[in-house]
């Protein structure tokens, strides 16, 4: 359920603060200018969770980060949430909310899922492969000016995974140009995988949206009123109805 007492004319969107750049998201959202008034928390707890409409998952390790919630016992929370709040997931954040991951450590680690994709952590490689490239994306305010991408260690959605009947159509919102092939680090990808969408580096599905870069490392706040319009909006208007 959403929170009852929040007011129509606010919407409180959470940053997971387990580690990572969660500082950075709630800086740009505590700045964003939108018909309704954002108001940006750290979450670390349940019960800082249960006050969202909707949750933000930085980039950082997404190891580190899903053991930290797991041992704050979040990591239930998470998943539940997952299901009936609107999610973004950048960089390590779009690993976790991924339905399956390949070229996780040692032992796995656990995912709070909730997109249906197949996403190969570090699939660029290690931090000295990070890069920086122009986008064009679907939806954003002033859609003909491209978007700067950074990608840190950046993970590679290598495809979508089949859905059920009722589950939100995947909405590809940006992809990179067809002279950027991602290396996939030399990763043990098994052959039954498919790789047929490693190009795409943002994505939409129903409430949840993913990237694979860091929006929030530039001054560009575009991608953030975009998760507010497009994902949090429609999610906390339909509830009140």
């Amino acid at each position: 359920m959403m929170p009852a007492a929040a007011p129509l004319n606010s919407v409180t969107v959470g940053v997971l603060a387990m580690q990572g750049a969660f500082a950075e998201h709630q800086k740009v959202l505590s700045k964003l200018s939108c018909k309704i008034k954002v108001i940006p928390i750290l979450v670390r707890t349940n019960e800082d969770l249960q006050k969202c409409h909707a949750l933000i998952i930085p980039g950082g390790e997404s190891t580190t980060i899903a053991l930290l919630a797991r041992l704050a016992g979040i990591l239930d929370p998470l998943k539940e949430f997952a299901k009936t709040h609107p999610i973004w997931g950048t960089c390590a954040g779009a690993i976790l909310l991924s339905s399956q991951a390949v070229g996780l450590k040692k032992g796995g680690q656990d995912l709070f899922g909730g997109v249906g994709i197949c996403v190969a952590r570090n699939g660029w490689g290690t931090q000295v492969e990070s890069f920086e490239a122009e986008l064009e994306v679907k939806g954003l305010r002033e859609g003909e000016r491209g978007f700067h991408g950074v990608f840190i260690r950046a993970p590679v959605v290598l495809s979508f995974l089949p859905q059920q009947p009722d589950d939100p159509p995947i909405q590809v919102v940006a992809r990179l140009s067809a002279d950027v092939v991602p290396p996939l680090a030399g990763l043990d990808i098994d052959p039954s995988i498919k790789t047929d969408q490693t190009d795409v580096v943002a994505l939409r599905q129903g409430m949840h949206l993913v990237t694979t870069f860091h929006p929030e490392l530039t001054k560009d706040n575009r991608f953030h009123e975009y998760f507010v319009r497009e994902c949090v909006l429609p999610s906390v208007q339909a509830s009140t109805r």
